[in-house]
């Protein structure tokens, strides 16, 4: 009975590393750094369960132990037992997971082993003036842009009409000068850094453009 048990364990091993080696590149899980994802499986009875993270490929996970992975690219928020658990990913790259299983008798069983994938978090683009200016018209004010990510980046904001582009960006606080005729609203469309590009749209500010004093005629004072 022994060692039909241990022929399963082996034969469970096996079937997880090949299932980790042959699996898809579409099948991991793909997160950003600075992410906090959730791990989980399902809870079965009174089984306790503890999670390890790794990042040697070499190492088959399915049956020995590797060396814990440095806490500087990935660290658990909270502890690192139940079947859900959080982990923030702080550098990019790829990475493994697993999961072992204890029940009520003391039996154990890497249950679950899976690959992460961590890539650079996407750029931000964030309009930190005030959401209603004010100006005068042919008078040109200046628009507080704030990026996160790694440059160089570049970005495109419009004015509900026409898109322009700015490239070449090196420091992440931004001054972008309009010159509107009118009262317009603008926002930023989409920011590129080195690595990523993001298309959601920013915040919008809104520019009021206010007329300039009409000089009357002037009339010379007689006595």
């Amino acid at each position: 009975m022994r060692d039909l048990l241990y022929i399963e364990r082996l034969v469970m091993a096996a079937l997880l590393l090949l299932l980790l080696a042959l699996a898809p590149a579409k099948a991991q899980t793909v997160v950003f750094k600075g992410q906090i994802a959730p791990l989980e499986v399902e809870q079965k009875g009174y089984d306790t369960y503890t999670w390890e993270l790794y990042k040697d490929s070499t190492v088959n996970f399915a049956i020995v132990d590797g060396d814990p992975m440095p806490s500087s690219y990935a660290e658990f928020v909270g502890d690192n037992a139940g079947p859900l658990v959080n982990v923030k990913w702080l550098e990019p790259g790829t990475f493994f997971f697993k999961v072992r299983a204890v029940n009520v008798a003391g039996c154990t069983m890497n249950l679950k082993i899976g690959i992460i994938k961590v890539i650079e978090a996407k750029p931000t683009a964030v309009i930190v003036s005030p959401d209603l200016m004010m100006t005068c018209i042919d008078e040109p004010t200046t628009l507080e842009v704030v990026l996160t990510g790694s440059g160089p980046w570049e970005f495109s904001y419009t004015d509900g009409t026409t898109i322009e582009t700015v490239k070449g960006i090196t420091d992440p606080n931004y001054q972008l000068k309009v010159n509107p005729k009118s009262t317009t609203v603008y926002w930023i469309t989409e920011v590129k850094d080195m690595f990523e590009s993001n298309s959601d749209d920013s915040n919008s500010v809104m520019v009021v453009v206010n007329p300039k004093p009409v000089i009357g005629k002037i009339y010379q004072w007689e006595p």
